[in-house]
């Protein structure tokens, strides 16, 4: 596709595609002077650059700033420069960066003047659509509507009939077409006294058609009345045909009178627009197109009973405009003193219906400086509420802008394509009226309100309609201050802030595992971590990075991690934390920016841009993998290499877009590794490289030695040394691996009294000595004892054998020669102990002999 500066009659638009294109002009000055010219820039998904350069094409000097900075939506903003004498050629460069299907709101340039100089060049007719009576004129002048004019025209010539037209700059005239629904719109009349409105038809000015063309159609007859809507909340008609807010410490529904609060209560401020009979006071619409003029004067949106609704305008790509001033919020009473609370929000209900690619913005104004998107809806979107959270007391105004095409065509195509709002509320308005009254605290009485508000981070008692603090590890809802169910528990690991607006963590967290007791301490990474990945590439080759800040813990709740998002250099540390400028600052718990690094589109530095707030509010601290809906899937990161459990930060955001319709959520793994010290390493899932799958919920990892738990007893064990002189030292060492860090020191060594080796081997020596005598002695015993026996069995054995056939010799008492004087020995077939010695000394096992009974030598008749 080809990219270009396309002319658009008194302007000229920049491409809408993420390519680079300039728009260059050179000129020869015989001496110095400026160049002067009126822009509009609202979209920052595309750089707008302005530098001039020589005849040698060096950048000249003289273009100290070259970014062009942003414009309010539908405003022209100016821009001048100094010009030296010589060659000057004046270069407007536009660099699209399309991070999605939508394309961006191209720059518009007009009225380039050079001035105060007398310059080389030469004269040009002026183009078809201008004139100019005056030869050499400096400029041409544009053609006024139903009139034309051809090139290098000195007046324009007007249509020939009034079946002719022509718009602003046109160089023909054309046929009136008949009229059609879309030429005409309807409005309502204020009530009348009856309670009535009456409903008005009007043609589109200006009116372009004919109505005596056969297939025209006329205007629909006005004067039909219907009942008036009843009045909006806060308001009471009081039997008049108008409706009138309610005087102060009153209320109503809309459809009673005002009544005063009862007592211990005070109004609710804020306003409740849900019928739509008349334009509110602090409401205003209007019609502008950034080509033309041709629509100011027109109502933007009218009113239709139950809703309000965006108008005819002149041509499709009007812009229709719709504001609502608010000059401050009134925090609750509840939340007086609180910092960081919510103040209010506005919310309103709306719906579009369109056919071609109409888009709704809501805008947002801050003391009235600059008019920023908040957020935007393309196309056709079913009937949903929006709510934008307000967290500052200053003056607001909020814009509704809806725009049917962006094509710049000047026709009325797509006339039915509308965005409906139902309902917009806003809380807290400080000149608010009251639809309903809230209990507050009794007390004495204060200036400007019915009742003393109760002290930071108390609700109401219900029994006693009295101030009670909330419970420890609880904070205040914004929402509620009556009963105690209005003191919402903080997230598990985490406490609550003095005031109770808010829960944190301090950094320190506790969890039992196997009854271990396990403390964290992460105070050394409660400094902002920053994580850069990528590189990416948008579908024309620019090259960009996700740049992310994480304050894991802050401070007491403030959020400390902060992106910039203007064109600037991102690596700027010193940024004003205090800054009324919201426009070009972010502070959240984690936020990310967009990163175009200098060497992609050839700028001099690198960009930042497109900051987001990915998560403002912290929800709590666990070892589990879920909390609240946030769920950390176990395969996004690698398994840990400890048994350590991680520690899980879980966050969100408050502000609800069109694709997370519940807020995005953050998730930040916390793991122990001694291998990387300081603020180790934060590193996002390898399946999603931009640190989220679907948009919505952020993953990140970091590893620290930092996220280690702290160290305990039962990380190091003790080693017993030898028995020295008397002395025995003990030793503590680390368990390996080391999985700990700070905590308890190692106990320093011990000594200990002991006796040394060389007493028992004195001991030992005495009785092995003594050991061996004894065994000595027996053996000897035993030896004697043996043989003995041996001989007296040997010569009874032989005289048994001897005399076998003889008679038993007569007994003798004597003791013969070398015998004892033992008793009877009787034998029997059982081995006597002395037998089983004898076996044993001689070692004939297997030598068995059968004993019997000798016979007596006595007659058995003695």
């Amino acid at each position: 596709m080809h990219s270009s500066w396309i002319p658009r009659g008194n302007y000229i638009e920049s491409n809408r595609d993420d390519c680079t294109v300039s728009l260059i002009y050179a000129v020869h000055l015989k001496k110095s002077g400026y160049v002067f010219f009126e822009y509009q820039y609202v979209d920052n998904n595309i750089f707008f650059e302005f530098f001039i350069q020589n005849d040698q094409c060096q950048e000249m000097d003289t273009t100290t700033d070259k970014w062009v900075k942003l414009t309010d939506n539908g405003e022209w903003g100016s821009h001048s420069v100094m010009l030296k004498s010589g060659t000057n050629i004046l270069y407007w460069r536009t660099t699209g960066i399309l991070m999605g299907s939508k394309a961006v709101k191209p720059v518009l340039v007009k009225n380039i003047t050079i001035e105060g100089v007398a310059y080389t060049s030469e004269c040009f007719p002026c183009k078809p659509g201008t004139f100019s009576n005056k030869p050499g004129s400096f400029n041409c002048q544009v053609c006024p509507r139903n009139t034309y004019s051809e090139k290098g025209a000195k007046e324009c010539i007007r249509c020939k009939d009034d079946s002719q037209f022509s718009e602003e700059g046109s160089s023909e005239c054309t046929e009136r077409p008949p009229c059609t629904t879309k030429d005409y719109f309807q409005i309502h009349t204020p009530c009348d006294e009856e309670g009535k409105t009456q409903i008005m038809y009007k043609w589109i000015e200006p009116k372009i058609c004919r109505e005596d063309l056969t297939d025209a159609i006329r205007l629909p007859p006005s004067g039909e009345k219907k009942d008036c809507p009843p009045c909006n909340p806060g308001f009471y008609n009081n039997g008049s045909s108008s409706c009138h807010p309610c005087l102060p410490g009153t209320f109503s529904d809309g459809t009673k009178e005002c009544r005063p609060c009862p007592a211990g209560t005070e109004p609710a401020l804020g306003f409740e627009y849900k019928w739509w009979n008349v334009l509110p006071d602090n409401m205003k619409t209007s019609c502008f197109n950034v080509g033309n003029s041709k629509c100011d004067g027109m109502n933007g949106w009218e009113v239709a009973g139950d809703h309000i609704q965006s108008g005819a305008g002149g041509s499709d790509n009007d812009y229709l405009i719709l504001n609502l001033h608010i000059p401050g919020f009134k925090p609750p009473t509840s939340m007086t003193g609180a910092t960081g609370s919510e103040l209010g929000r506005i919310t309103f209900v709306f719906e579009t219906l369109c056919s071609a690619d109409c888009v709704l913005y809501f805008m947002v104004d801050i003391n009235r400086k600059s008019t920023n998107v908040v957020e935007s809806w393309g196309g056709t979107k079913e009937k949903q509420a929006y709510t934008h959270i307000i967290f500052k007391n200053a003056t607001f105004t909020f814009t509704w802008a809806f725009q049917r095409t962006n094509q710049g065509q000047d026709n009325r195509r797509f006339i039915n394509d509308m965005v409906k709002i139902y309902s917009i509320t806003a809380t807290n308005a400080v000149d608010g009226v009251a639809s309903s009254c809230r209990a507050c605290a009794l007390g004495s009485e204060q200036s400007g309100s019915s009742c003393v508000p109760c002290p930071p981070g108390h609700y109401i008692e219900k029994e006693t309609n009295q101030c009670k603090e909330c419970p420890p590890d609880t904070y205040l809802s914004i929402h509620q201050v009556y009963g105690k169910e209005a003191c919402i528990p903080c997230g598990p690991g985490s406490k609550n802030n003095q005031d109770h607006s808010v829960c944190y963590s301090d950094c320190f967290f506790y969890h039992e595992k196997e009854n271990q007791s396990l403390h964290y301490d992460f105070s050394n990474l409660s400094s902002v971590g920053s994580l850069m990945n990528g590189p990416s590439f948008t579908s024309k080759g620019t090259k960009y990075f996700h740049f992310f800040n994480i304050s894991l813990c802050g401070h007491e709740g403030k959020k400390m991690a902060l992106c910039t998002n203007n064109i600037t250099d991102f690596t700027v540390k010193e940024i004003v934390a205090g800054s009324d400028d919201y426009t070009n600052l972010v502070g959240a718990f984690v936020c990310q920016s967009t990163i175009i690094p200098s060497e992609s589109k050839g700028f001099r530095a690198a960009l930042s841009s497109q900051s987001i707030i990915l998560a403002d509010t912290f929800l709590g601290v666990t070892v589990e993998t879920t909390l609240q809906n946030i769920n950390i899937k176990e395969d996004m990161f690698p398994v840990p290499t400890s048994q350590i459990p991680d520690v899980h930060f879980f966050y969100k955001s408050s502000t609800a877009t069109t694709s997370c319709i519940n807020g995005r959520s953050t998730a930040v793994k916390m793991r122990c590794n001694p291998t990387k010290s300081g603020a180790g390493v934060i590193s996002v899932p390898s399946k999603c490289p931009a640190g989220t799958c679907d948009g919505c919920t952020f993953y990140f990892l970091w590893e620290s030695a930092e996220a280690c738990p702290l160290c305990t007893e039962h990380d190091f064990h003790e080693i017993e040394g030898a028995c020295k002189r008397g002395f025995q030292e003990t030793l503590y060492v680390w368990n390996e691996p080391k999985w700990c860090i700070k905590g308890i020191s190692l106990p320093e060594k011990k000594l200990a009294t002991c006796e040394t080796v060389d007493f028992w081997l004195k001991v030992g020596a005495g009785v092995g000595a003594f050991t061996a005598v004894l065994l000595v002695a027996l053996t000897c015993y035993f030896w004697k004892k043996n043989q003995k026996l041996e001989y007296k069995y040997s010569k009874l054995v032989m005289t048994t054998n001897s005399k076998e056939c003889e008679l038993p010799a007569a007994d003798s008492c004597a003791i013969m020669e070398g015998e004892d004087n033992e008793e009877e020995v009787v034998y029997s077939n059982k081995q006597s102990l002395l037998g089983k010695l004898k076996s044993l000394a001689t070692k004939e096992k297997e030598d068995h002999f059968e004993s019997v009974q000798l016979k007596t030598s006595r007659s058995p008749n003695i």
